[in-house]
């Protein structure tokens, strides 16, 4: 009798959940086609600190539309992006990124977010290409760092390097040991895209519930959870440790 009256209940929640991730995905494909550029900001001398959004696979920067907004809004961090196509692997894209990163003055923090593959992405930059950057931290949604049985479906290499078994994915977490790089990794309680674990080796983890891995982009929650982590590890008293 209690399972008969919880169950509908079940179904109204699974409903929802389902709704708000068609309607993260149609909110994607409304924002699909901009920023196909990278956009960086200027050398100024009053910027002390860029939060760097980096996308998933078949997405493009302009998904990260409403997040940069709320950002910059929130915390007076410019922000920048990054647009990769869908095919190239994480090491490849991760080298692109840095080469970015080293065009900013010398002295600017970077903090680094990704959704998706755009997490892994964000760490192995940090990680392999951090030398003589100023990061200050990695943040992840929805990152998989255990692969996904989904990747078989994505085009290679990218799909290799994302796969359960990916090689990439193994180092990444073995070279987590000798990083002291601050990390949180964001997931989702109904991701289904993201079918393995996707936290990261070290750091800390924020799950967020009901919810699901598009959700993650546009979830008021989760631009919280950021614009507090930029807040924490902006300026000089930020306990900043530089990649060795």
């Amino acid at each position: 009798m209690a399972f008969q009256e919880l169950a509908p209940v079940e179904s109204v929640r699974s409903l929802r959940r389902v709704g708000r991730e068609a309607l993260a995905f149609a909110r994607q494909a409304s924002l699909i086609h901009r920023d196909a550029r990278p956009k960086f900001p200027v050398r100024d001398p009053a910027t002390s600190d860029v939060v760097v959004l980096l996308h998933g696979l078949f997405a493009t920067a302009g998904v990260l539309r409403p997040l940069r907004r709320r950002i910059e809004a929130q915390t007076g961090v410019k922000t920048a992006t990054l647009t990769y196509l869908p095919g190239p692997g994480v090491e490849a894209t991760s080298r692109r990124l840095a080469l970015h990163l080293r065009r900013l003055p010398v002295d600017v923090r970077v903090h680094l977010v990704g959704h998706s593959m755009g997490g892994i992405i964000a760490r192995h930059c940090a990680q392999e290409f951090g030398r003589g950057l100023e990061i200050a931290q990695t943040i992840s949604m929805g990152s998989p760092f255990r692969g996904t049985r989904h990747a078989r479906l994505m085009p290679a290499p990218a799909g290799r390097d994302i796969s359960p078994d990916s090689e990439l994915l193994r180092d990444l977490a073995a070279n987590s040991a000798v990083s002291a790089l601050p990390h949180l990794s964001i997931t989702a309680e109904h991701d289904q895209v993201v079918t393995e674990l996707a936290q990261f080796e070290i750091g800390e983890h924020i799950q967020i519930p009901e919810c699901g891995h598009n959700g993650l982009l546009y979830d008021s929650r989760v631009a919280g959870i950021i614009v507090g982590r930029v807040r924490r590890y902006c300026g000089h008293d930020s306990g900043l440790v530089r990649p060795t």
